[in-house]
């Protein structure tokens, strides 16, 4: 055997390159605080500083998701929670893409929408649900429709901007090679703007996830905020704190398949 083959064949068993490492060593640093609340959590409720029907201990929620996952429960509320946040999310990100382009790219579109959409932005989640309950009922509706209020205005506020203050000189240099309107969209400005697009649909998933426990907390027979409300009322606590972690990872594993698109995205048109 050769030198260089042997050096290929030695290859595979090299170090990890640098960002391999940089990026094991992000995630162990960020494994830091939860491990450091759970280690605190665990060490009062053992202490009896805290009593247990107020803080159970974290081995009584891990029981609480076996039993609710063994019946079905569990997956039951997480799908549904997950379908009604990406039809929302969806809904209202796409809504929020049209309506942004409008206001970003025509004057008129600026001065007739842009004052009642920040009066509109200015009304509580909360505030909403009766109303929306109202016109379309306690269905699947005014739920997804609450999730796509929340998804739109993150995405209408941080693209508009970035759209009205594209570079003139790359909107006039595309004017010279012929394109106007959704050509010259497509190709100068939207392009453009996909960092600002990006980071708004990066807000609009978390806001989405806030949108999602104030729609199931009012009127919901089933999904997470559903999950809170009816452990409330029964006092089981440690559902209360399930609901909350799945809250919390779901909401975590949503913005990291974001960050990785936005990556992509960067990558490509940046």
């Amino acid at each position: 055997m050769t030198a260089t083959a042997t050096a290929t064949a030695a290859a595979p068993a090299a170090r990890p390159t640098r960002p391999s490492r940089r990026r094991a060593a992000r995630i162990a640093g960020g494994m830091l605080l939860p491990l450091a609340v759970l280690a605190v959590w665990q060490a009062v409720t053992a202490s009896g500083l805290v009593p247990p029907y107020r803080l159970p201990p974290p081995a009584a929620v891990v029981e609480a998701a076996v039993q609710l996952a063994e019946s079905g429960q569990l997956w039951l509320h997480v799908a549904i929670s997950v379908q009604r946040i990406l039809l929302g999310f969806a809904i209202g990100s796409v809504a929020g893409l049209l309506v942004a382009a409008m206001v970003g790219l025509t004057r008129i579109g600026d001065v007739v929408l842009t004052p009642s959409l920040a009066a509109l932005r200015a009304i509580p989640s909360l505030a909403l649900v009766p109303l929306l309950v109202l016109w379309m009922g306690i269905g699947e509706d005014s739920k997804v429709t609450l999730i796509a209020i929340g998804a739109f205005f993150p995405v209408f506020t941080t693209v508009s901007p970035a759209l009205r203050y594209v570079d003139p000189h790359l909107v006039e240099m595309g004017r010279t090679f012929g394109l106007r309107g959704g050509a010259l969209l497509r190709a100068v400005q939207l392009p453009a703007v996909v960092p600002a697009v990006v980071s708004g649909l990066r807000l609009a998933l978390a806001q989405s996830w806030l949108f999602l426990v104030a729609a199931e907390l009012v009127a919901a027979a089933m999904g997470l905020g559903f999950l809170l409300t009816d452990s409330q009322s029964t006092g089981r606590v440690d559902r209360i704190l399930l609901a909350i972690v799945l809250l919390a990872v779901l909401g975590a594993a949503s913005n990291g398949l974001v960050t990785v698109a936005q990556r992509r995205l960067l990558a490509r048109w940046t």
